[in-house]
């Protein structure tokens, strides 16, 4: 999303570019030349970004940045996860992230195209090791493997489907770039008032939480080793 790209930007201090028609910020990272880019929301989106960026990008590395969703026990808002492993829960493929200098990788992350919140569904997903969700990794994950380059995630717990912050309206208000859409989000509210100040606690805990997330995956960045000129 928008609001997830925004802090990387302002982190890697990048500058707005084009390449072949996509737009893209470049900037750098302990030397390292990053390029960061919007992907959308949901899986398809984000195949299809990635498939693009990386036809006419030369990359050594991957990196998800952005918020997830906490299920696991003992996982909290605010909680960086870095998985393991990602599974991709409407195909059921599994993906093994690359390792991070200083970022060890721990835990599941799954994958879906809805909101889940459900309390059987989540309790079998916890059961299974999932500790969060997204939307969008394991869809990244799937074509870096399939063009053999390494990829990592860095998402960071913005809400808990537990906490009862979430609901289907708020999934209704975002656009396919994953910026709100005003109007949705007033009639919401006009419709549920009581609501409000969940939506605002949503908000202020999901820009922080990819706020850290920019920070982590940044620092992973400037870990990378340097390939060499004419590599992103």
């Amino acid at each position: 999303m928008r609001s997830e790209l925004r802090p990387v930007v302002r982190a890697l201090s990048a500058r707005p570019a084009v390449v072949a028609g996509i737009d893209v910020y470049r900037g750098e990272a302990a030397g390292k030349r990053v390029v960061a880019a919007l992907i959308g929301v949901g899986p398809a989106a984000a195949r299809r970004s990635t498939e693009r960026l990386l036809e006419v990008l030369s990359v050594t590395h991957v990196l998800v940045s952005g918020i997830c969703g906490g299920i696991g026990p003992g996982v909290a808002v605010g909680d960086t996860v870095v998985p393991e492993s990602v599974v991709d829960l409407v195909g059921g493929r599994s993906f093994r992230s690359s390792p991070c200098i200083g970022a060890p990788a721990a835990g599941t992350l799954a994958t879906v195209d809805e909101l889940i919140l459900d309390v059987d569904r989540l309790a079998g997903l916890v059961e299974r090791g999932i500790i969060a969700l997204d939307m969008e990794t394991a869809a990244v994950a799937e074509v870096c493997e399939a063009k053999a380059v390494a990829w990592s995630a860095f998402r960071v717990v913005s809400d808990r489907p537990h906490d009862g912050l979430l609901d289907e309206g708020v999934m209704s208000m975002l656009r396919a770039d994953g910026s709100t859409d005003p109007w949705a989000a007033l009639r919401y509210a006009v419709a549920h008032p009581a609501r409000v100040p969940a939506l605002v606690r949503l908000g202020r805990d999901a820009s922080s939480a990819a706020a850290l997330a920019a920070r982590a995956t940044v620092r992973a960045a400037s870990d990378l080793p340097n390939e060499g000129p004419g590599r992103n």
